[in-house]
């Protein structure tokens, strides 16, 4: 039995879940959704008060991002994402910030590539 694997992006979580539903249902042989950015961590879940509160860069505030560093944290202030300018914001310029992997037999393999292309992944 030979394998294959897909690597495709989406738009949202939604929408690779949904290809992964269908995947499994096709009996693949492993998938997997993940969302994925260029900082570490997965966002800053408390709400505070700018002005009063305890802000550790500029990063953590601007790019929901979780700095396990200081020098990471300064690098990122120092990004265009930083300053508001930039054109994608958190999903970057083309919004395929969620991953689907898959491996399949190959004897699916092309049905399966229909099934991601056809739940909006990009390949």
């Amino acid at each position: 039995m030979k394998e294959k694997s897909i690597l495709a992006y989406f738009h949202s979580p939604e929408e690779a879940e949904g290809a992964a539903s269908k995947l499994r249902a096709l009996r693949a042989i492993d998938v997997s959704v993940d969302r994925f950015g260029k900082y570490p961590g997965d966002g800053v879940d408390e709400t505070m008060n700018l002005i009063t509160g305890n802000i550790p860069s500029l990063g953590w505030v601007t790019q929901d991002a979780d700095f396990g560093s200081r020098s990471a944290s300064i690098l990122a202030a120092a990004d265009v994402d930083a300053s508001g300018m930039s054109d994608g914001g958190q999903d970057g310029p083309t919004g395929l910030d969620v991953v689907l992997s898959a491996v399949v037999d190959e004897s699916i393999y092309e049905q399966a590539r229909r099934v991601v292309q056809e739940a909006g992944g990009t390949m």
